[in-house]
């Protein structure tokens, strides 16, 4: 009979937890799935992956999991010219979101056009695959949904790439894992919230916008503007490379820290990036002893600061 209340109010304590842990976290996930995906939903999952977070395919968290969105121009199979289509490519090995391994979180009709006419359920973790995002009808109503780009066209993931070329391929998706891993959304809010912000910041999204994503990355204290759909605010890539490399080249009393380490030890042309002497003349330019500020290296191709950069060029 020792400590019978404690015992009590530990148990209620526990009971009391679970429940709210349930109606915080799983009943939502029933409500989306009634709602069903938006094609913006489609396009998160699969411009994102599987996970923006932790994972054990990518434990330190520098995007390498992470699948390519790309423009093609060129069919990757036959080689003749179509009208641009954008493909999200699956290397072989990297992990598929939710909607690829379990259809039913898209949502009815979406579901459906996905596994009977898109044949995702064909595709391959371990051969990789090709998704893109079409429409289609159901039941007499239109739904977006996800077609295997491998099964239905023979478009392989290699081929894909090699085709699109660097210069049509977006990173967003290992951009979201470095915006994560740099807790950017510690003072930068995914989601619009009251009236006002929805004039400045742009409309609020809808709820099927979400099915599939994860994290949401939503931020629960802004400090910094909403970033919801930054890209099409700004879609200045040399403005977006400025402000990582130091946030005081376009607004000089941000308190936003420099994110310049993010660029590797070389530029898009292979040149060392001298980080000393590029301060240097920063500060030469802060003291007003030279009328230009210093060139921002271009980011190399592989580098975080190109993932990054993709990612916030994305939020449309």
């Amino acid at each position: 009979m020792a400590f019978r209340e404690y015992k009590i109010g530990a148990v209620m304590f526990g009971v009391a937890l679970s429940l709210s842990m349930f109606i915080t976290l799983v009943m939502p996930s029933f409500n989306i799935i009634s709602v069903g995906s938006t094609a913006v939903a489609l396009d998160k999952q699969l411009t994102y992956g599987y996970n923006s977070g932790f994972t054990f395919s990518d434990p330190f968290l520098t995007g390498g999991a992470a699948p390519h969105r790309v423009v093609l121009r060129k069919d990757p199979a036959s080689g003749a010219d179509m009208e641009p289509v954008t493909a999200y490519v699956f290397s072989a090995g990297m992990p598929f979101p939710s909607g690829i391994l379990h259809p039913a979180v898209l949502g009815e009709g979406t579901d459906d056009l996905s596994v009977e006419q898109g044949r995702i359920n064909e595709a391959s973790v371990e051969q990789g695959a090709v998704f893109l995002v079409q429409h289609g009808s159901y039941n007499g109503a239109e739904y977006p949904y996800i077609e295997n780009a491998t099964a239905t066209r023979g478009w392989l993931p290699d081929a894909v790439l090699t085709a699109a070329g660097d210069a049509n391929t977006s990173y967003a998706g290992a951009g979201k894992v470095i915006f994560v891993r740099e807790g950017c959304w510690w003072c930068h809010t995914l989601l619009p919230e009251q009236t006002q912000d929805f004039q400045y910041f742009g409309a609020p999204p809808y709820l099927g916008d979400f099915n599939g994503e994860s994290p949401t990355a939503f931020g629960s204290d802004r400090k910094a503007p909403d970033l919801l759909r930054v890209g099409a605010r700004n879609s200045s890539k040399e403005w977006m490379m400025m402000h990582f490399f130091n946030p005081r080249l376009v607004q000089p009393h941000s308190i936003m820290p420099r994110f310049d380490y993010l660029w590797g030890e070389t530029d898009a042309n292979g040149n060392k990036i001298d980080y000393t002497a590029w301060r240097k003349e920063y500060l030469e330019y802060r003291r007003g002893e030279r009328i230009t500020p210093p060139e921002v290296p271009v980011p190399a191709p592989g580098s975080e600061a190109r993932y990054l950069i993709d990612f916030v060029l994305n939020l449309k």
